[in-house]
C-alpha cells in the first residue's frame, strides 16, 4: 500500500452514539475511508464471507448474538487489522491472544483514536518478513501485559526466568514473583520475542539470556531448575550454541 492511499475501515457497534462518534472521527481522519457501518456482528460477519474486505476494522465487544472477539475468532482470511473498542478493560488478555492491533478504552478521545490509527499504518508498513514483528500486539520492545485477578500487570522481558503450564493456566516465574495465569502455554509462547524465548518441554518455555547453568538437561536458573525434554533437545541445544 502506498503511504499516500487511504484504508479502507469499517466499524461495528450496536450503540448507536458509540457508532455516530465513531463515523465522525472516521470523516476527521485523511488517512482513513469508511465502507461500511454495522449495527451488530452478524451483519458483519456476513460482509466479509460474501467476500468484503476491508484494511482495518473497529469492533465493539460486548454486542448481542455474537460478540467482537467472537467474530475475530471465526472471521474468514485474510482478516483486516482490528481495533477492539469497548468500555470495560476486562477483555484485554483476551484481545492480546487474538493478535489485535489495539485495544482501546471507551470513551473515545480523538488523540488515542489517532493513535491507534498510526499503530495499524505502522504495522502495515513493517516489513513481512521482520521476525519480531510476530511479537504479541500491545507488546512493546521489553515487556507485555498479562491479566491477572482482574488486573492487568506488566511483565519485563528481562526479569521473566520461565514459563511452566500448569492444567489451562500458566505460571510465570520472574525474578521477584510468581505470576499465575488463566491462559495457555501456547498463547504466551506466541506474545513472546522468538530470539529471546524458547520451548523446551511441553510444558515450559524459557528465557535463553536468563539461562545460568545447563547439567544432565536440565536448565538452572539461580534456585530453579527446568528440564529439557528428549524432543526439544536437539534443536534447542543447537540454538543455545549460537546465543
Amino acid at each position: 500500500m502506498l503511504p499516500s492511499a487511504k484504508l479502507t475501515c469499517l466499524l461495528v457497534d450496536d450503540n448507536e452514539m458509540n457508532r455516530l462518534t465513531l463515523e465522525h472521527l472516521i470523516e476527521l481522519t485523511p488517512e482513513l475511508e469508511l465502507v461500511a457501518s454495522f449495527t451488530n456482528a452478524v451483519d458483519c460477519l456476513e460482509f466479509f464471507r460474501q467476500g468484503g474486505q476491508v484494511d482495518l476494522a473497529f469492533l465493539d465487544i460486548e454486542m448481542p448474538l455474537l460478540s467482537g472477539l467472537d467474530l475475530v475468532r471465526i472471521m474468514p482470511e485474510p482478516q483486516p487489522d482490528i481495533v477492539l473498542v469497548t468500555s470495560h478493560r476486562d477483555f484485554a488478555l483476551d484481545a492480546f491472544e487474538l493478535r489485535v492491533t489495539d485495544y482501546v478504552v471507551k470513551p473515545l478521545e480523538f488523540p488515542r483514536f489517532l493513535q491507534a490509527v498510526q499503530r495499524v499504518i505502522k504495522n502495515r508498513q513493517a516489513p513481512a518478513a521482520a521476525p519480531q514483528a510476530a511479537a504479541a500486539s500491545f507488546a512493546h520492545d521489553q515487556h507485555f501485559f498479562v491479566k491477572v485477578n482482574k488486573k492487568m500487570v506488566r511483565v519485563n522481558y528481562e526479569e521473566l526466568l520461565y514459563i511452566e503450564a500448569l492444567s489451562d493456566y500458566s505460571v510465570l516465574v520472574l525474578d521477584k514473583q510468581k505470576l499465575i495465569v488463566y491462559t495457555t502455554l501456547k498463547n504466551l509462547e506466541e506474545r513472546l520475542p522468538t530470539n529471546q524465548f524458547a520451548r523446551v518441554h511441553r510444558s515450559y518455555i524459557v528465557n535463553t539470556r536468563r539461562i545460568d547453568v545447563v547439567e544432565d538437561h536440565m536448565l538452572i536458573f539461580g534456585k530453579h531448575e527446568v528440564p529439557v525434554s528428549k524432543s526439544y533437545q536437539e534443536g534447542f541445544y543447537r540454538r543455545l550454541r549460537g546465543v
